[in-house]
């Protein structure tokens, strides 16, 4: 069975306007298949558990629910809404967004993808975790698929 790297960035959004949603759906979706590239946890303690605080969903259940169900993405989101105690406010929407985009990688973490990148450690690379989380994907779906 083959594997697949999760190539949605955590900077896209889906209709329900939340960050980092389509890629918790994905990534979890190719665990539930056993088809998530090695090295990539399904629902991680990052991004992942930021996304399920800040919408109010119980990370249990939704993993349960990406499992049994195997949704489309909009079908997903449609199950999101209907979960007890979710916000999906937009101030809940736009604060957790605002903290998915300003998230900050440790130093040791930024220096090792752009080494690996190739790229020099020396500001000229936008250091958010979503720009470095994506060139970190495509090294790993470079390294996956085309080397």
């Amino acid at each position: 069975m083959s594997t697949y790297v999760p190539l949605i960035s955590s900077g896209v959004a889906g209709p329900l306007g939340v960050l980092h949603l389509p890629r918790l759906w994905l990534k979890a979706s190719l665990e539930a298949t056993a088809q998530i590239a090695a090295g990539y946890p399904g629902c991680g303690k990052g991004y992942d558990q930021m996304v399920l605080d800040g919408l109010g969903l119980d990370r249990q259940a939704t993993l349960d629910f990406i499992k049994s169900q195997r949704p489309t993405y909009t079908a997903f989101e449609a199950w999101v809404k209907t979960q007890s105690g979710v916000n999906l406010s937009k101030a809940s929407v736009q604060k957790l967004n605002l903290s998915i985009q300003g998230y900050i990688h440790a130093d040791d973490t930024r220096k090792g993808i752009l080494a690996a990148s190739g790229l020099a450690d020396d500001g000229s690379v936008f250091p958010d975790a979503i720009n470095l989380n994506n060139l970190d994907d495509w090294n790993e779906f470079h390294a996956a698929v085309l080397k």
